[in-house]
């Protein structure tokens, strides 16, 4: 009775968190080494389809960083990474969009649709809403380094976007997008999350890490900082506490927190249904970020 009980106190606190959100866009980009366990990967997107089911309107984007590697290696390529961004030529393309759109864009949708929700995969082989343009990086002396076909937003069809949310249906983003001409551009999934979210104006935009969140410490988890404004997130990376792979997460959620999104959230994947308690409990589990 008590167990059930609990579970009951539970829901009841987490009706004023389904009221206020409800009609509300929620983008939440997947990514990690959840997506490496078939059982997390499961139970999230199911956490997901449980936002959609109280009247959410979640928006998805994953990446697949780890699954592009491993089939490049399958085929006798090696990976070849410059300032952290993978170099693309047309090969390593190919193999990528099959990766991210073939296998696990298509899995995703096909789990969702499995516990009765309506889903689609938007992406460069099907429906494309994120468009975009060739990037550079800066080496020494300013001069120009070329990493193939990697791109950065420039447009996100954000009327596409809302129209299916509207419809009940989930979108699913690849990261992978178009240019002007129609070719196409290997992107970051955290850096098109933001501007997907930006572009939709959403009421959340939820990251999933391998950490518990932006610790302090990075060797010690109970470090954790719960709630960070800009100005907080600005001086962490300027001490080099903020590095590496969380720096474009937290770019993002200051992009989508510059558009109009009011909050951005930062959580363990591995978590069980951190998604979940991060929206509809008081405590949460990660770190949220402020304007």
């Amino acid at each position: 009775m008590d167990e059930a009980i609990a579970k009951a106190a539970t829901l009841i606190e987490a009706l004023d968190y389904i009221q206020q959100y409800r009609g509300r866009i929620v983008v939440v980009k997947i990514g990690g080494s959840v997506m490496d366990n078939a059982e997390a990967m499961h139970d999230l997107l199911r956490d997901v389809v449980f936002m959609r089911s109280v009247g959410m309107e979640p928006i998805v984007i994953h990446g697949g960083g780890k699954a592009i590697t491993q089939a490049m290696e399958q085929a006798g390529l090696e990976a070849h990474f410059v300032q952290g961004l993978r170099y693309t030529d047309e090969r390593t393309l190919a193999i990528a969009e099959h990766v991210l759109c073939n296998v696990i864009n298509a899995d995703i949708v096909e789990t969702m649709r499995k516990h009765n929700v309506d889903a689609i995969g938007l992406h460069s082989l099907s429906s494309c809403v994120v468009f975009g343009e060739r990037t550079y990086l800066e080496g020494e002396g300013g001069r120009r380094i070329d990493v193939g076909f990697v791109g950065k937003a420039t447009e996100v069809n954000a009327k596409v976007l809302r129209l299916l949310c509207g419809a009940e249906t989930i979108p699913v983003i690849a990261p992978v997008a178009r240019d002007k001409s129609g070719g196409k551009l290997n992107m970051n999934a955290d850096v098109a999350a933001g501007e997907v979210a930006a572009a939709v104006r959403a009421e959340k935009l939820v990251m999933l890490s391998d950490t518990p969140g932006i610790l302090r410490n990075a060797e010690d988890p109970s470090s954790l900082c719960a709630s960070l404004n800009r100005q907080e997130i600005e001086a962490l990376m300027t001490e080099g506490t903020i590095s590496k792979g969380m720096i474009p997460k937290v770019k993002s959620c200051l992009r989508a927190l510059d558009a109009g999104v009011p909050k951005a959230h930062v959580i363990d994947g591995r978590v069980p249904h951190s998604v979940l308690l991060e929206i509809f409990t008081q405590k949460g589990v990660g770190t949220q970020i402020l304007p």
